[in-house]
């Protein structure tokens, strides 16, 4: 009986790292699928929002034969029309910008000084959120920030070429990003409508999808349009709009079978293997002792930074378990989360 249940044991705690490796290998994979497809002189696709319209409408399709021909999942209900102008739009919104100017820096800066940028994210975060009423300020969340801002500061001056615009491109993703989670938070707290993540996948998607085609009308339809020599294949392209939305189930899969701190810890893990890997696969991509100082710095603010945010949610969850012992004890009830997580696309 006792070795049954050592055994069992075992091969849960196997199946979690299984989907924690999962996970860093998709979202980093798909990190450097896009840098490819959007730089490779063999596809000659140089067109981030055309992309990632086609990543939306891709979702789009899948969550809906998902839910409404297949009927493998249901769509939750509490959906309301004004709920829905006032919450799901700005998030589909920020959630388009995010990815189109994520996109867009990849064709002027590597991928590794991309994602030392990112870790700016959590100073946007807090400040649109203190802006917003979210977030307190306090003199341990102000040591916290200026410690990611002084990594991310000299991070940057130890890159070798610095090219603004992928500068500003990325910058501009990181503010989306960081304005897209303050709405998810408001949605949550405030409208009371937790959706898993396929219903928020449901609804945000087709969103996406509709504020993207605007600008790809206007920006870079007429570009494609006298261009005519891309080239994308059928099966690469439906590889690349899969995986993006497979990341986005990985998410969930993690956060379900662990924590939101597991999957941000295992973010921070994901982000230096982007940027190791891309020093060695990316010729546009040099690392410096000064960027890794930089980025260390910036990675250790960031994991303060997440500890000081979620001890109080780990603490919860240990108050309401009443002192039982569980191997899932890090688990998340229920496993309902907003699409709170960028696909990196």
């Amino acid at each position: 009986m006792e070795e049954r249940k050592k055994s069992k044991e075992w091969m849960e705690g196997a199946i979690t790292y299984f989907y924690l490796l999962f996970y860093i290998a998709i979202s980093s994979g798909q990190i450097f699928f896009n840098k490819w497809v959007l730089s490779s002189k063999d596809i000659n696709f140089p067109y981030p929002v055309a992309l990632t319209l086609l990543h939306m409408v891709f979702s789009s399709i899948v969550c809906f034969l998902i839910t409404k021909v297949f009927k493998v999942m249901k769509v939750e209900e509490g959906m309301t029309s004004e709920i829905y102008l006032t919450s799901v739009v700005p998030i589909g919104a920020m959630f388009a910008m995010t990815l189109w100017l994520g996109n867009s820096a990849y064709l002027y800066i590597s991928v590794a000084f991309a994602q030392m940028l990112k870790a700016i994210m959590p100073v946007a975060v807090f400040l649109l959120g203190a802006a917003a009423g979210l977030e307190e300020l306090s003199g341990r969340m102000f040591v916290i920030m200026s410690i990611i801002s002084i990594g991310v500061v000299v991070a940057s001056i130890g890159e070798v070429t610095i090219i603004w615009v992928g500068v500003v491109y990325q910058m501009g993703g990181v503010i989306a990003e960081a304005l897209r989670l303050i709405f998810i938070e408001i949605f949550l707290k405030k409208k009371g409508v937790r959706l898993n993540l396929i219903s928020m996948m449901y609804y945000v998607s087709p969103c996406s999808a509709l504020c993207l085609f605007v600008p790809w009308i206007f920006l870079e339809k007429p570009k494609m349009d006298s261009s005519g020599s891309w080239n994308f294949p059928p099966l690469t392209l439906f590889l690349n709009c899969m995986c993006t939305f497979i990341l986005n189930l990985s998410v969930f899969l993690v956060i379900s079978r662990t924590s939101a701190l597991t999957a941000r810890v295992t973010g921070v893990v994901r982000d230096w293997v982007v940027v190791l890997l891309s020093a060695a696969i990316f010729a546009d991509t040099k690392l410096t002792f000064v960027n890794i100082i930089g980025y260390g710095i910036a990675i250790a603010g960031v994991v303060a930074y997440n500890n000081h945010k979620l001890k109080p949610v780990s603490h919860s969850v240990n108050s309401q378990a009443g002192g039982t012992h569980s191997h899932s004890h890090e688990k998340d009830p229920g496993a309902q989360i907003p699409l709170s997580t960028k696909a990196d696309s």
